[in-house]
C-alpha cells in the first residue's frame, strides 16, 4: 500500500556521505554505503521495467530506485537527451552517469587474463570496486583484488582540507581515493579498528553509533591508537576529535582490508556496529585480518540457523521447532506437522516483505507466492510461531565463555512483535524466578559453547516456565545503550577491553537490588509512510525510540509513552478488539476507563461483548458499513482521543479492510493509537494510578 514516490515530504530515514576526487568516483561509493548489496551503478534486482512504457514512467517519476531505472535506460541504449526530457535531471549528472555505464561495458569485453593495467586504474577511478570489475569480466573479487594489486593500482589515502588551502592541513579526517599519486601522511603506529553501522535505517540506528563511541573512547582511555571506518554524516563517531584516525569510507571486505593494510592495524573490532560490519567476519579472517574478540567461525556458528540449531541440541538448549524448505509442499507438510501458526523466514525477498505469521495453507500460500521465491537456491526457515508467549532479552558480555555482565529484560508485549518495534522493560518485572533462573543458565551454557569474548545478545521464548531460545547476535545489540544507562554499567566499555586483552573483572549487578525501572519505548513514522498499515507485527517498522525510568513499571510507561508524543485522553476513547482473549483480557481496563469519567465507544463486536456484561459502552459503526455514528468520521472531527485496536489475524479481509481504515485515520487525524492488548493494558493501569509526575536526573535514580 505504501508509496514510493518521492516529493516534499521527508521519506527517508538515514543519509550517507561518500568523498572522492571525482563525481563517478563518490557516486559510486554512495551508492554501495546505502546497501551492502547494491554493486554501485548499474541495474538492480530491486528495480524491474518489463516494458518500455514502465520504464518510462519509472524515469519520470522521482522514486527511492530512479538512478536504477536510469542505468537499466543506458543498458537498453537510451541517449542522454531521451533520459533528460524523461527526467528532467540536468545534462551535467547524466553524462558523468554515461562515463559509468560506458566505463562497465569496456570491462565487460575482457577476462582477468586480458584486462590491462590502464583500464583496471580507469576503472577505480570511475569508483569500481573489486566486486563489480569481476562480475564483468567473468571472475571473483579476490581475483581481481589480487590482480590489481600485482598490477600495482592501490589506493592513497588523503586528508579532508579544513584549512581552505591557506595552511597545511594537519586533521585525522581521511578517505581513499585512485584518483592520486601519493598518500597525505605517513602510517607509524600500529592502531585497532573499529567498524561503524554506517547508514541509519529501520533496524540500525543510533544506538550502534553509541556503541562505536563507547569502544573508541575505551581504547584511547586504555592507550589504543583508535581508527574508526563509517561514513555517516549524522554520527558521533565520524566527529574526527572522537578518534585518533577518521576514515570517511565504504563498510566491505575490500575497503576494510585496504585500510588494514596500509595502517598495519593491530586488529579490527566488527562487533559493536550491527549486523553489517558483523557480516565482514568471516571475508575479513579469510584476507588475513586479525579480528578480535569472539573468533569469526564462533560467529558463523551463531550466524547459520542450522549450525547454531545443532549447537542448542547438543548442548540441551529448548528451541521452536524449525525446518529450512526449498519447496512449497515441504513447507505446508511442516506447517501441517508442527501446527499453524508458523513463522515464515525466507532467505530472498521481493518488495520489501522479510517475515510472516501464517495461520493456515492458504494463508502460506498466497504469502510464498507474492512476497518470495521457494526454491533449492532461495530456501524459507519456517519455525513454529508460539501463541501467548513472553519475549525475553539478554544483553551480556563474556570473555572466553565466561559471563561477566548481564542484563536481562523482557516486553510487555506477547511474541510476535519485532524486538525493535517493542516496549522494553529492565529489570524484567513478571518473570517467574526459575524463568531468570533458567534464562541465566542457557546465557551461561551458549556463551561457553561459542567461546564468546565481547558483547552478546539472546532473544528467548517463555510460555508456562518453559524457555526457548529464539536467536543468539555475537554482537552488540540494539537494547546496548538501554541497558547500560538503565543499570549504569557501560557494557561496551567492558567489551572493548575484553577484545582488546585487558581481562577486566565481572561486573555482575543484581537486578533485584535495582530501586526504580527503565523503559525504552519506540518511535514511529506512519504519518510519512501514506498507506503503510501501522500496526505491529514480525518486521520492524519503528525509526527512532526514547527510553525513562521511573519507581515501578507504571511510573516508567507513562512517561516513555509520553515522550513518544502520547496525550493521555481527557474525553474520549474508541475500543475496537477483534480476538474474544484480548476482550476478556481488557474487561478491567475498560471498566477503569469509564471509571475515569472517559466515553468509551467500541465497534460492534466489542460493543455487545461489554454491553452484555453491564459496561455504560456506546456503539460505532466500521467505516465500510457507511452506518452513523461512524468511527471513522468521529476519529477525522477531532471527537476521539484514544483508538485502540487490536487485530484478528484469523479475521476475514473485510474485517482487515476495517481496521486498517481505522488505524490509519487515527494516524492521519494525529490521534493516539494502541494496537496491542499487553501494552494497553498496562498503559490504562498506568493512567488510572497516575500520581504527580516525579521529574529527576539519570544520575538520581537510585542514588
Amino acid at each position: 500500500r505504501v508509496s514510493r514516490e518521492i516529493g516534499s515530504a521527508m521519506k527517508s530515514v538515514g543519509e550517507v556521505m561518500a568523498i572522492g576526487r571525482t563525481w563517478e568516483e563518490s557516486l559510486q561509493k554512495a551508492l554501495r554505503m546505502t546497501d551492502p548489496a547494491i554493486a554501485g551503478y548499474q541495474p538492480h534486482d530491486e528495480f524491474v521495467a518489463e516494458s518500455e512504457e514502465e520504464l518510462n514512467r519509472s524515469l519520470q517519476v522521482p522514486t527511492d530506485t530512479r538512478i536504477y531505472a536510469i542505468a537499466e535506460a543506458m543498458k537498453r541504449g537510451y541517449s542522454v537527451d531521451r533520459i533528460q526530457s524523461l527526467t528532467a535531471i540536468d545534462p551535467w549528472f547524466l553524462w558523468k552517469l554515461k562515463r559509468i555505464n560506458d566505463m562497465g561495458q569496456i570491462l565487460s569485453e575482457y577476462t582477468p587474463k586480458t584486462l590491462p593495467a590502464g583500464t583496471v586504474l580507469q576503472a577505480k577511478k570511475s569508483g569500481f570496486s573489486d566486486a563489480q570489475v569481476a562480475k564483468l569480466t567473468g571472475s571473483t573479487e579476490l581475483e581481481i583484488r589480487a590482480l590489481r594489486k600485482a598490477m600495482g593500482v592501490t589506493p592513497f589515502v588523503k586528508q579532508i582540507d579544513t584549512m581552505a588551502a591557506e595552511f597545511p592541513a594537519a586533521t585525522n579526517y581521511l578517505y581513499m581515493t585512485y584518483n592520486g599519486d601519493e598518500h597525505d601522511l605517513d602510517f607509524e603506529d600500529k592502531g585497532t579498528m573499529v567498524i561503524g553501522s554506517g547508514v541509519y535505517r529501520i533496524g540500525s540506528s543510533v544506538e550502534f553509533d553509541w556503541c562505536a563511541v563507547s569502544c573508541i573512547r575505551t581504547l584511547r582511555k586504555l592507550g589504543h591508537r583508535a581508527i574508526m571506518v563509517n561514513f555517516n554524516p549524522e554520527t558521533v563517531s565520524t566527529d574526527y576529535d572522537e578518534c585518533d584516525e577518521l576514515y570517511f569510507e565504504e563498510i566491505s571486505t575490500e575497503r576494510v582490508m585496504d585500510i588494514y593494510e596500509h595502517e598495519a592495524a593491530f586488529g579490527v573490532i566488527v562487533s559493536v556496529g550491527g549486523q553489517t560490519p558483523n557480516n565482514l567476519a568471516l571475508p575479513l579472517e579469510a584476507a588475513g585480518a586479525n579480528i578480535l574478540g569472539t573468533k569469526p567461525s564462533d560467529i558463523d556458528k551463531a550466524e547459520d540457523r542450522n549450525k547454531f540449531s545443532s549447537i542448542l541440541d547438543q548442548i540441551g538448549v529448548d528451541q521452536p521447532d524449525w525446518r529450512e524448505m526449498s519447496s512449497i509442499a515441504d513447507a505446508k507438510a511442516f506447517c501441517n506437522s508442527a501446527g499453524y501458526p508458523c513463522l515464515i523466514r525466507p532467505s530472498y525477498v521481493l518488495s520489501g516483505a522479510a517475515m510472516k505469521v501464517v495461520f493456515s495453507d492458504s494463508d502460506l500460500e498466497r504469502f510464498l507466492a507474492v512476497a518470495c521465491e521457494v526454491s533449492p537456491d532461495h530456501p524459507v526457515v519456517i519455525s513454529k510461531f508460539i501463541e501467548g508467549a513472553k519475549e525475553i532479552e539478554v544483553d551480556a558480555v563474556a570473555c572466553e565463555g565466561t559471563v561477566l555482565n548481564y542484563a536481562i529484560a523482557e516486553h510487555v508485549e506477547n511474541a510476535g512483535v519485532h524486538s525493535g518495534d517493542a516496549t522494553l522493560v529492565l529489570p524484567a518485572q513478571k518473570l517467574f524466578v526459575e524463568t531468570v533462573r533458567r534464562v541465566k543458565r542457557i546465557s551461561r551454557q551458549i556463551a561457553s559453547e561459542l567461546k564468546i569474548s565481547g558483547p552478546f545478545n539472546l532473544q528467548l521464548l517463555a510460555k508456562d516456565n518453559e524457555v526457548k531460545v529464539i536467536e543468539a547476535n555475537v554482537r552488540a545489540s540494539r537494547t546496548f545503550p538501554f541497558s547500560s544507562k538503565t543499570l549504569k554499567a557501560n557494557f561496551i566499555e567492558l567489551a572493548t577491553k575484553v577484545m582488546v586483552g585487558s581481562n577486566p573483572p565481572a561486573m555482575r549487578i543484581s537486578l533485584l537490588d535495582n530501586e526504580y525501572v527503565g523503559i525504552k519505548a519506540p518511535m514511529f513514522s506512519f504519518t510519512r509512510l501514506v498507506g503503510a498499515d501501522p500496526v505491529l507485527g514480525v518486521e520492524m517498522a519503528s525509526t527512532g525510540e526514547v527510553a525513562t525510568f521511573g519507581e515501578d513499571a507504571y511510573d516508567a510507561i507513562l512517561t516513555s509513552m509520553i515522550s513518544t508524543g502520547f496525550r493521555i485522553p481527557q474525553r474520549s476513547v474508541f475500543l475496537c478488539l477483534g480476538p474474544l482473549e484480548a476482550k476478556m483480557a481488557f474487561l478491567p481496563e475498560a471498566r477503569c476507563l469509564i471509571s475515569m469519567g472517559l466515553r468509551v465507544s467500541c465497534s460492534q463486536g466489542t460493543y455487545d461483548f461489554y454491553k452484555s456484561r453491564g459496561l455504560d459502552v456506546h456503539l460505532m459503526h466500521k467505516p465500510l458499513s457507511k452506518t452513523q455514528p461512524n468511527i471513522e468520521d468521529a476519529i477525522k472531527s477531532g471527537e476521539i482521543d484514544l483508538v485502540i485496536n487490536v487485530r484478528d489475524s484469523k479475521a476475514d479481509d473485510d474485517s482487515k479492510t476495517d481496521g486498517f481504515l481505522i488505524r490509519r485515520a487515527a494516524v492521519d487525524s494525529s490521534v493516539c493509537l494502541l494496537t496491542d492488548i499487553k501494552l494497553a493494558t498496562l498503559i490504562t493501569e498506568a493512567i488510572h494510578r497516575r500520581k504527580p509526575m516525579n521529574i529527576k536526573a539519570w544520575d538520581e535514580f537510585g542514588s
